[in-house]
């Protein structure tokens, strides 16, 4: 039996070798697909993600029916070099689901026409976009390298993994140059984002190298045969980073005073929510997370481990199901639910009194400020800043009901069967603890309406099951 899938939430490997290669400032690529397969990803993906309006340096070698058909695509891929031989770019041609649906491997007609023009299969059909990404950047480091031996530099860092089309990635970027500098570190590269096909072979001579994500490019880091960290969410594990850092370079003394002045600086609004009186309602937040595993993992960190809140699921978006995802929202109603556009689709679905916040994509959501970043310790800031800020705003939400509302109410009021209020109970214990009173006096005031409008003077569980 076939099994049907609601929604794609994790892109293909072509996607993924576009959203890396072009992040190189001297490479262009030639998209071994049909021109749809520019629009889509080179503009409109980009429009709707990083706020890019198209990528200048990628070329479709625009794929028609005649050559899926029957001639295959060598002769268009050899004209569509021909025209951009002279752009002084180093040129990637990546193959595309269509191009590999065909057969079509042009690694020896480029080693005879075309020897310095690289070839990447990107396996579309094989992999999701962060494989793809890990194998697209280790492939760089083969062909790229220049073979000599590491010379290191005492106090760099080097940063992999920032990639178009990766949720959030400026402001976590800003984050982490900000936790290395203070710990005395010296950030060398940022790779591909700020680099050049030519810099690959100089992140082997950083003292560390800090991966950016869980995801993707741990493959490139074992290459380079250096010590590597991961970009820290929470408290702990940044202070931590800090200290690691510090060590590689050489500074532990700058690393433990730069922690020390964090406590009284950028931690300081974490301390002072947390003794004010919203704080209060801190461990009695129920969230949920869908999101690329940094996040998945990074903000149920934050939010649970160290602040206590309760953590109904965290999902890795490329390997959960969106079928269960829907359900597991639908059972346990989270007051704040960290997604994707296809979560938030699930919440209207559902006219769930979550309250969403973007994290992840896929979702036309732009995030190219710097100031909200979820890793490292501003990212602890900015999360509960934007909790607190909600529960507020929900609070807004559920004042008592207006005079409209009150005029709608029936005549007189209505008795309840000891069934009507038991299922009434059952729902109202899944809203948000924080609206429970309102939320429940609501659907008190909906299903007396309900009856009212049919003459009658009971509320009965059908008329509650018919409210949904």
């Amino acid at each position: 039996m076939a099994k049907t899938v609601r929604d794609e939430s994790t892109a293909s490997a072509y996607w993924a070798a576009v959203n890396t290669f072009c992040a190189l400032e001297d490479v262009h690529v030639i998209a071994d697909a049909p021109v749809g397969c520019y629009n889509l990803t080179g503009v409109a993906v980009m429009d709707y993600t990083d706020a890019i309006p198209y990528l200048e340096n990628l070329t479709p070698t625009s794929l028609t029916e005649r050559e899926i058909a029957s001639s295959g695509s060598s002769e268009i891929v050899q004209e569509t070099i021909d025209k951009l031989k002279g752009s002084g770019k180093q040129l990637i041609l990546v193959s595309s689901a269509e191009s590999e649906m065909i057969g079509s491997d042009h690694q020896n007609m480029l080693a005879m026409k075309y020897p310095s023009v690289r070839f990447f299969a990107s396996d579309s059909l094989g992999q999701n976009e962060w494989q793809g990404r890990d194998r697209a950047l280790a492939w760089l480091f083969d062909r790229f390298d220049d073979g000599q031996p590491a010379e290191i530099e005492p106090g760099t860092v080097s940063i992999i993994g920032p990639t178009y089309g990766c949720f959030n990635s400026p402001a976590d970027l800003a984050e982490l140059k900000r936790l290395i500098a203070g710990a005395g570190g010296e950030v060398r590269h940022v790779y591909p984002f700020e680099s050049k096909a030519a810099d690959i072979a100089k992140l082997k001579n950083s003292a560390a190298v800090v991966v950016m994500y869980r995801e993707f490019g741990a493959a490139l880091a074992g290459k380079l045969v250096r010590p590597v960290l991961y970009a820290p969410f929470g408290i702990e594990e940044t202070d931590r980073f800090i200290e690691e850092v510090g060590r590689l370079c050489g500074t532990e003394e700058e690393a433990a005073q730069f922690i020390e002045e964090e406590k009284r600086t950028t931690l300081s609004p974490v301390w002072d929510l947390w003794r004010g009186p919203q704080s209060e309602w801190f461990p009695t937040i129920r969230f949920g997370v869908v999101a690329s595993k940094s996040y998945a993992n990074g903000i149920r960190r934050v939010l649970s481990g160290e602040l206590g809140m309760q953590c109904l699921f965290s999902h890795d978006s490329a390997t959960a199901s969106n079928n269960a995802v829907r359900e597991e929202i639908k059972q346990t109603q989270p007051q704040f639910l960290y997604g994707r556009m296809p979560d938030k689709i699930y919440l209207a679905e559902l006219d769930a009194k979550t309250r969403f916040i973007p994290a992840g994509f896929p979702g036309p959501i732009v995030r190219r400020a710097l100031g909200t970043p979820f890793m490292g310790h501003s990212g602890v800031v900015w999360l509960v800043q934007e909790i607190v800020n909600a529960l507020y705003d929900t609070l807004f939400n559920f004042l008592p009901i207006t005079r409209r509302q009150q005029s709608a109410a029936p005549a007189k009021p209505l008795k309840w069967t000891p069934e009507a209020n038991a299922i009434l109970d059952g729902i109202v214990k899944k809203a948000p603890f924080i609206s429970q009173i309102s939320f429940g006096r609501e659907l008190k005031r909906k299903a007396e309406n309900l009856a009212a409008s049919r003459g009658a003077d009971t509320v009965t569980p059908d008329i509650l099951q018919q409210l949904g």
